[in-house]
């Protein structure tokens, strides 16, 4: 009995669907992440690849199919320590810990793609062969894009050099976008992110005896003040952002604070207004600091570096996908698929959920048949010359 085309959807959707509710059972933390690892080996391995561990928490499945060059396809596994509310019947079974940012749908995706690639293989797909793929397949499974950047662990451990990788592609599921719609754009898509820390030190004294004092409290607050107009003139020239989400300081009402910490982010998408807000950061620090006769650190983090799509590569996604949306501008998230673009040509692309609920909330989930279009997009890509 042969299988009809529909029948193959419902297959397909069945397959992305009880993927991504397994996976959305057992979600983990960071590099700690036994079960995941074992769900994922467990699809794996019953597959015509070479199934190895690149670096720590990673998985990577190999289909060499004698070619000179290859393709990876790249999913992340880790979780976030958000208590879900989602009421859903294949909620977290880990107490806070959820998978709020779709990392279980991109996993689904890439476990669909490769057991397509090996039906391919095998020769179950109508129309198909080893012959319909130009390169050899990579699917790279990695930790920590939540945390301290796990795909810059993948690429020092050398598993593009060994398998000769040419070119990387890589999903997020994105609620802003209508379901199933596939939007990318061309040069930068996302965000450099560096966590942004301030310390001021001054002396504390008793309300009533304010002028003994140096008020901490006073220079940050001053500091934060000036930032939103510090980052309103930068963003006139190119699209960044700072911001700073949390301040402590002091110890009670009625004494000066001797003490006081800043915690935010700054985004941007060069190197240039890297280097320039950082510069600008310190300088208004440092007047606040004077104004208030208190010393004052500044400390930013390395963090990821941008998403920037390979503008040639891009080209050859565009042909690939003819309904590719495009995002007009650049967004102020960050995503550590950035190393992998710093290592080898790629292209970061986006799957609409049409949710509209943020990433990260509690609340997050989506519709599994969005993935097909994600998939589809995947066993496009992986014939694309």
């Amino acid at each position: 009995m042969t299988m009809t085309n529909q029948d193959a959807d419902r297959s397909t959707l069945n397959e992305l669907t009880r993927y991504r509710r397994d996976l959305h059972r057992i979600p983990e933390l960071d590099d700690d992440l036994p079960q995941t690892l074992a769900y994922v080996r467990g699809v794996l391995e019953g597959l015509s690849c070479e199934v190895s561990t690149p670096c720590h928490s990673a998985l990577a499945a190999y289909f060499d199919l004698g070619r000179a060059h290859t393709v990876a396809i790249r999913s992340d596994m880790d979780a976030l320590p958000v208590t879900e509310a989602t009421g859903l019947p294949f909620a977290s079974g880990h107490a806070g810990c959820m998978h709020a940012c779709g990392h279980d749908g991109h996993m689904a995706m890439t476990l669909a793609a490769a057991t397509w690639v090996d039906r391919v293989i095998a020769g179950a797909v109508p129309g198909m062969s080893v012959a319909s793929f130009p390169r050899n397949i990579l699917f790279l499974f990695q930790p920590a894009e939540e945390t301290t950047g796990g795909a810059a662990r993948v690429c020092a451990s050398g598993i593009f050099e060994q398998t000769a990788t040419e070119r990387i592609f890589g999903f997020h599921l994105w609620p802003d976008l209508p379901a199933g719609e596939v939007a990318s754009r061309p040069g930068a898509l996302l965000a450099r992110s560096s966590e942004t820390t301030l310390a001021f030190h001054g002396r504390s004294s008793h309300i009533a005896k304010w002028r003994e004092g140096r008020d901490a409290l006073g220079a940050a607050a001053r500091f934060v003040v000036g930032s939103k107009w510090l980052s309103r003139r930068l963003e006139q020239d190119e699209p960044m952002a700072l911001r700073f989400g949390k301040l402590e300081a002091g110890t009670v009402r009625n004494a000066v604070a001797a003490e006081a910490r800043l915690e935010g982010s700054l985004r941007v998408f060069s190197e240039e207004m890297f280097n320039r807000a950082r510069r600008e950061v310190r300088d208004l620090a440092q007047t606040a600091a004077d104004e208030e006769g208190v010393t004052v650190e500044v400390n930013f983090s390395e963090g990821y570096p941008p998403v920037v799509n390979n503008e040639e590569l891009y080209k050859v996604v565009e042909r690939t996908l003819p309904g590719l949306g495009r995002i007009p501008e650049p967004l102020l998230i960050a995503e550590d698929f950035a190393f992998y673009q710093q290592h080898l040509p790629g292209v970061f692309l986006l799957l609409g959920t049409g949710t509209g609920i943020p990433l990260h909330a509690d609340t997050f989930t989506f519709d599994e048949r969005v993935l097909t279009s994600g998939l589809a997009a995947y066993q496009r890509l992986l014939q694309a010359d």
